[in-house]
């Protein structure tokens, strides 16, 4: 097999998983992406998919809802993944990185508590819609006494640092919609197995969160709709109730859009009315990225950059798991 003269940037995009993202969180994903970044085999059967079908995550996902071993080490998932490629390739080409973490709703609390209630919430790129529920969950801050619902079986765990505007109430909730390509629907047993895939091995107390998330959404299913971001956006504004503040946000979703289309969105998000809260990369929107500190953006983990209206507030971990406040100083 000749090596594809796109193998070395997949390498790269796995290495990167590996030292930015695993590394300290899931030490099976740590050492088969690193060693997956080495294997010039592999990387050239996945440098030969689209470029938005060669994530890590993809990859990893679709070997755990398949079946294949990814705690083993990685002669047994490589083994595995050589057997069944075929079918490997047949499932990432169909299925997208809908990774859907409830816990990125202990960094968006203290924003959505600060604005004008009762709010419309719209999320863009929402899966199955579990981050439309901020007033069902449970939050407990740097292992306080726990905040929230008290009947939710849903609690998130967040570090924090900084001087962070903790509420004293949960916002007020009145209508939650979500705009994405292919939405996932919490009655579809296939669909929570795709999102139960997405959770890496260790972090059993992400899988147990999102099954207590999937309940809440059963018993109160958001509106989510398919299509393009920036004529859904505009449809679901249009249709927040009167007297609600319409809020439109998105975690981890600009980034697997050319940089055409995140300009077209940044100029759909500043004609339309309410606030915008963004939590990316700092590089995915230049806007933010100009106004952030660059001595706060460590270069050794990904974080995301949180902003209101495209003025950052904080750096956040993707999962959830942080909170570092940039306060009127930075």
């Amino acid at each position: 097999m000749t090596r594809s003269a796109e193998a070395p940037d997949v390498g790269e995009l796995y290495r990167a998983f590996a030292a930015r993202e695993a590394r300290g969180h899931s030490p099976s994903y740590q050492e088969l992406a690193e060693q997956a970044a080495e294997d010039v085999a592999l990387m050239e059967l996945v440098g030969e998919l689209p470029a938005g079908k060669r994530q890590p995550n993809l990859l990893l996902g679709v070997v755990r809802l398949l079946g294949g071993p990814t705690g083993l080490g990685y002669p047994a998932f490589r083994a595995w993944t050589s057997a069944h490629w075929g079918d490997v390739r047949a499932a990432m080409l169909r299925r997208r990185t809908q990774t859907n973490e409830p816990g990125r709703c202990a960094t968006l609390l203290p924003v959505l508590a600060g604005l004008p209630q009762p709010l419309a919430l719209i999320e863009v790129g929402a899966s199955a819609g579990l981050c439309l529920y901020p007033d069902r969950y449970r939050y407990r801050y740097d292992g306080r006494s726990e905040f929230g619902d008290a009947q939710s079986p849903v609690t998130l765990d967040c570090a924090t640092s900084g001087p962070v505007p903790f509420p004293a109430r949960l916002p007020e909730v009145v209508r939650r919609a979500g705009i994405d390509l292919n939405p996932l629907d919490v009655h579809d047993e296939d669909d929570v197995r795709w999102l139960e895939a997405l959770v890496w091995p260790e972090q059993t107390h992400r899988l147990e969160r999102l099954r207590g998330a999937v309940q809440v959404a059963r018993a109160e299913p958001p509106a989510l709709v398919r299509g393009d971001l920036n004529e859904a956006v505009c449809e679901l504004v249009a249709l927040v109730p009167e007297g609600a503040t319409p809020v439109v946000f998105h975690s981890a979703v600009l980034s697997y859009l050319p940089p055409e289309a995140v300009e077209r969105f940044t100029e759909t998000m500043r004609t339309l009315p309410g606030h915008w809260i963004s939590n990316e990369a700092p590089a995915v929107l230049p806007a933010v990225g100009r106004r952030l500190p660059p001595a706060r953006v460590p270069d050794d983990r990904t974080l995301f950059a949180l902003a209101l209206d495209e003025q950052p507030v904080a750096l956040t971990g993707p999962h959830g798991q942080s909170l570092d406040w940039l306060g009127d100083q930075y």
